[in-house]
């Protein structure tokens, strides 16, 4: 999932590639993928695939393999990657989180929140949260009721923006603002909003109890938010929670959604995502770590072997794939495959729609180029998702692909975590690093 805080233009926003055609077959086994001619592996593109590809993975290298720490320590929280809350979208990791209303001890754990490292701030489904829903204190704006929209590469999110103490593993962000997901009835959705696409307001269409966004910003939006009424995020409504005339609005930072890492008394300048190795021909289920702070305890020190990309307030860089230039290049957790254009790779179709099923797995190679212009290449693997899905039972996936979103985007979802750690670091000056 992959935001740009502070952008004015809608096009921009492009947070997630989520692709929720894997939803439609995976426990009774897929039906063979459409495609053209033979394959090649390589560091470019591979060639067009027959129905299907082959899932012999024999020949591939083998990936990263660092193991994720315990999560023991007062600043970790497990993240776990199964057949999750709707039982049938791979490579979603979540945590559970606790929410509070302000300065309680009225609270309720939420498991099944989705860990989302390209977005930035905390939603939850309004039926997830239940009767604590009623009691979270609303935020306003001029007396009106604060509500935003979100969008998203696969559609757009709506709901009011509540208050809440927010504590992940022994972690606390102190009544900060979050969006409650679905909350407000269709017919208050302004049109600029519905235009995004599909509504992802339930659990079922989200694939998730919510979204924990932990990107490098503090806030979903920032200043452009801030100083602008139409920011297409923020909107009044003069009638609460019934309103059918919401209106765009400029929001206060310390009104806007805002990423609870960063707003930690301590351990509050970064995030380590650490998941673990897997197979090549994936796996049911995989348990990783979420770490807090980066070089504040002795379990979250950076070395100075990784590499390290400073990027801009959003976490993008820019790179080049196969010849072509790559506008925006990124790490996101929220994306449950590797997404780039390649038009030499057969895209499955049928019931998994764009994406990859070539001949034979391939090895590809991306070079990622930072704010400083400082460049460094990676290679990523792709199998066949007829191959590594058609079992229904396996969703911890590391080579899972395809195509979504712009063009000009390589979107490295987690598949490229397995095996990593990879930093976050927040401030002036954020960066990304594995």
């Amino acid at each position: 999932m992959h935001g740009i805080p502070g952008a004015f233009v809608r096009a921009l926003r492009e947070p997630r590639a989520f692709l929720f055609a894997v939803l439609f077959a995976l426990t009774a086994g897929l039906a063979a993928c459409g495609g053209g001619g033979g394959g090649s592996g390589g560091s470019g593109s591979g060639a067009g695939s027959s129905a299907g590809g082959s899932g012999d993975t024999s020949s591939l290298p083998a990936g990263p393999q660092q193991q994720p720490i315990a999560a023991t320590a007062s600043n970790t929280v497990a993240v776990t990657v199964n057949r999750g809350i709707t039982g049938n979208v791979p490579n979603i990791p979540t945590v559970s989180v606790k929410i509070c209303v302000p300065n309680t001890g009225t609270c309720q754990t939420i498991d099944n929140i989705q860990v989302d490292t390209a977005s930035f701030g905390l939603r939850v489904v309004s039926s997830a949260l239940g009767s604590l829903n009623s009691t979270l204190p609303l935020t306003t704006s001029n007396g009106a009721t604060l509500a935003e929209c979100t969008g998203f590469a696969d559609g757009y999110t709506w709901g009011t923006v509540r208050s809440a103490d927010v504590q992940i593993g022994s972690e606390t962000a102190g009544n900060i603002p979050f969006q409650v997901i679905g909350d407000l009835a269709t017919s208050t959705v302004p049109t600029n909003c519905s235009s995004i696409g599909p509504s992802q307001n339930s659990v079922q269409a989200l694939g998730a109890n919510g979204i924990l966004g932990i990107g490098v910003a503090p806030w979903d939006c920032g200043s452009g938010c801030a100083n602008s009424v139409q920011n297409g995020f923020y909107y009044a409504c003069p009638n609460g929670t019934t309103s059918n005339n919401c209106a765009n609005t400029a929001v206060a930072l310390n009104n806007q959604v805002a990423n609870p890492v960063a707003h930690f008394p301590v351990d509050n300048n970064g995030v380590i995502l650490q998941m673990p190795p897997i197979s090549n021909n994936g796996q049911a289920s995989a348990t990783g770590t979420l770490v807090f702070g980066i070089g504040t305890q002795s379990n979250n020190a950076i070395p100075t072997s990784v590499q390290r990309f400073a990027t801009d307030g959003s976490g993008n860089m820019t790179g080049t794939y196969n010849g072509h230039a790559v506008r925006y290049a990124f790490l996101d957790s929220g994306s449950n495959g590797l997404f780039f254009a390649d038009s030499g790779i057969a895209q499955c179709g049928g019931n998994l729609g764009t994406f990859y099923c070539p001949a034979k797995p391939l090895t590809l190679s991306a070079t990622l180029t930072d704010k400083n212009n400082v460049s460094s290449n990676v290679s990523f693997n792709v199998v066949s998702a007829a191959a590594l899905l058609n079992s229904g039972s396996n969703f911890a996936l590391n080579d899972l692909a395809g195509a979504f979103g712009s063009n000009a985007n390589l979107d490295l979802g987690l598949p490229f975590f397995y095996g990593r750690y990879v930093y976050y670091g927040y401030g002036q000056a954020p960066y990304v690093a594995f």
